[in-house]
């Protein structure tokens, strides 16, 4: 199981037998289902970032939690749950508390909760592989030790086109964000080892940006030519399409999907946002 933040696209999910547990995004006094594109409207959505809107998001709450862990209580069949960075949610706590709530009255529930530490498709990158090695036939102990072994190896490299949300999030000041949109400064930021949104560099207009998160993700990678790497785009398929062609350019990958990036994290990105994920060295 994993939740919306993971943004692979639902039908994959669905084919491969991965339960995803839904974020809310709240709009104009309306509550949304981020359900990874299946009835949601991802262009309206778009739309409305471009235009300014401002939407905010919901913690998945541990009655949800509950609700979904108690189908497990005596089962035979383990279920492991990637959810997402607990250093930019409180999803993962409220899930960790519903479990040890399960257990304390029925004993044993066979449920292992990991924090990714990783969000939108850097998340996914982390489902996507582990479906590879659950169909490939490795048990959960393996895919547990092997999780252990890469979480922290994800690279994340985003850059985002609207400074305003970066400055409602508090990752930025007010005046940053005005100067910087007046003189078209593009922040370059990274998750670090604790699951965060960490600004570490600036360059100036969006195509410098992108040539950024590019040679960034090329630098860092290891055995590209045996990966399959994500672009994740807020709106902009232009963009993503740019950054899939300098890369394919750069190096060789097993493959290089582009995908939209959720509702749930451009909420607080804004349109435009752009992001590589790739294993490498540590973070």
């Amino acid at each position: 199981m994993t939740d919306s933040c993971c943004d692979l696209p639902y039908e994959y999910l669905a084919e491969n037998q991965v339960q995803f547990v839904s974020m809310i995004i709240n709009l104009d006094d309306k509550e949304y289902i981020d359900d990874l594109g299946e009835n949601f409207d991802y262009e309206w959505f778009m739309n409305e970032l471009k235009n300014g809107k401002m939407p905010s998001t919901s913690q998945i709450n541990m009655g949800t939690y509950l609700e979904i862990f108690k189908n497990y209580i005596g089962s035979d069949r383990p279920l492991l749950y990637l959810c997402f960075s607990s250093a930019l949610s409180g999803s993962y706590n409220n899930a960790v508390m519903a479990l040890e709530s399960l257990k304390e009255e029925y004993g044993n529930v066979p449920i292992t909760i990991v924090d990714t530490k990783a969000a939108c498709l850097g998340e996914g990158l982390l489902v996507h592989e582990v479906i590879q090695l659950r169909n490939a036939g490795q048990n959960l102990e393996s895919v547990q030790e092997w999780l252990t072994n890469n979480v922290m190896k994800v690279h994340s490299w985003v850059t985002v086109n609207d400074l305003n949300h970066l400055e409602r999030g508090g990752r930025i000041s007010k005046t940053a964000a005005a100067v910087g949109g007046l003189i078209k400064i593009k922040p370059i930021i990274v998750v670090d080892n604790q699951g965060r949104l960490i600004n570490v560099g600036k360059v100036r207009g969006r195509r410098h940006s992108l040539k950024k998160l590019v040679d960034e993700t090329c630098r860092g990678i290891v055995n590209s030519e045996t990966q399959t790497i994500y672009i994740a785009y807020a709106g902009d398929l232009e963009a993503g399409e740019a950054v899939k062609e300098a890369l394919a350019k750069q190096l060789t990958f097993k493959d290089i999907q582009l995908l939209r990036m959720g509702p749930t994290i451009a909420s607080h990105t804004g349109y435009g946002a752009i992001a590589v994920f790739s294993f490498g060295q540590e973070r």
